[in-house]
C-alpha cells in the first residue's frame, strides 16, 4: 500500500502494534450524524485498519488529563478509500468516530494524505468528545520531495515530545504544519517552541485566506467592464500579493 512509507516513518514500537481491521459498522454508528454521512461511509470506504495504539504502557509516555481534554492513548489508522469517496468529508467522519486522538493515513485514487485533529470534551454533552480543526496534507510516498523526505525523517515516535500524550500528538501536528509551511517557504524546520508553532499555524491560515481573496478579486477584475473599477481591483490585488509575499517570508 502507498501509505506504508508513512507507517514505516513513524517507527512504532512493536508493543503498540494492533493490526486489526475496523468494521465499517463501527464508523457508521459512531461517526455518521446523518443518513448521507452513513451512505458516504458505506460507499466510500474500502478498508480501514487499526495499525497501533500508542499508550503509556507501550511507549513510555504519560497520559494527559485536564479540564478540556483527556488523552489516554493515540490511535494510528490507515484507510483505503474507493474512487467515488468524498475524501475530505470521509476523513472528518473517521476522526469523529474514533474517541481517541487519531493519526490517520488515507489512500484515495493512488494519492496518500496524513491527517490529525485535536479532540476535547463537548461543552454541551457530558462525556462526548468533539474534534477541533482537521489538518490534512497530501504526501507523495512514491517519490517524496526534499521537504517530504525531511518531514518523514522527523516523524518517528521516539523523536516526538515525550512529556505526555498531548505533547506527543501536538508535536505531530506541529510537524504537519511545518510541512505545509515548507511547501511555501522551501525548507522543512519543525517549530522549536509552542510560540513558533502558533506563528506557523497563524501564517498558514493567513496565507490560505490571502490566496482565496486574490483569486476572488482576479475573477471579479476579469469580468469588470469599468476601467476605473478594474484599476482599483488590480491595485488591491497587488497589495494582497505583497502581503502574501511577506507571509511566505515569515513561514
Amino acid at each position: 500500500m502507498s501509505f506504508a512509507p508513512v507507517i514505516t516513518a513513524l517507527n512504532i514500537p512493536a508493543g503498540a502494534l494492533v493490526d486489526q481491521r475496523v468494521p465499517k459498522k463501527l464508523l457508521v454508528e459512531q461517526g455518521a450524524p446523518t443518513a448521507a454521512d452513513k451512505r458516504q461511509i458505506q460507499d466510500g470506504v474500502e478498508e480501514i485498519t487499526w495499525v497501533a495504539a500508542l499508550k503509556p504502557t507501550n511507549i513510555g509516555v504519560p497520559a494527559f488529563r485536564d479540564a478540556v481534554r483527556e488523552y489516554l492513548e493515540i490511535a494510528v489508522l490507515t484507510v483505503a478509500l474507493r474512487p467515488v469517496a468524498r475524501s475530505p468529508r470521509l476523513i472528518e467522519l473517521i476522526h469523529r468516530a474514533i474517541p481517541y486522538p487519531l493519526v490517520l493515513v488515507a489512500e484515495h485514487r493512488n494519492a496518500v494524505s496524513l491527517s490529525l485533529a485535536h479532540k476535547r470534551w463537548s461543552q454541551g454533552e457530558a462525556e462526548k468528545v468533539v474534534i477541533e480543526e482537521v489538518r490534512q496534507v497530501p504526501l507523495n510516498t512514491h517519490a517524496p520531495t526534499t521537504v517530504e523526505a525531511s518531514f518523514l525523517a522527523r516523524l518517528a515516535v521516539s523523536q516526538l515530545p515525550a512529556r505526555d500524550l498531548f505533547a506527543l500528538y501536538d508535536g505531530l501536528l506541529q510537524r504537519l504544519a511545518a510541512l505545509e509551511a515548507a511547501r511555501i517557504a522551501g525548507t522543512f524546520t519543525p517549530p522549536e517552541s509552542s510560540e513558533r508553532a502558533s506563528t506557523v499555524r497563524d501564517g498558514l491560515d493567513l496565507h490560505a485566506r490571502l490566496q482565496r481573496d486574490i483569486a476572488t478579486l482576479r475573477a471579479t477584475a476579469a469580468k469588470e467592464k469599468q476601467i476605473n473599477r478594474r484599476v482599483k481591483l488590480n491595485m488591491e490585488i497587488k497589495r494582497l500579493e505583497a502581503e502574501l509575499a511577506e507571509t511566505q517570508r515569515i513561514l
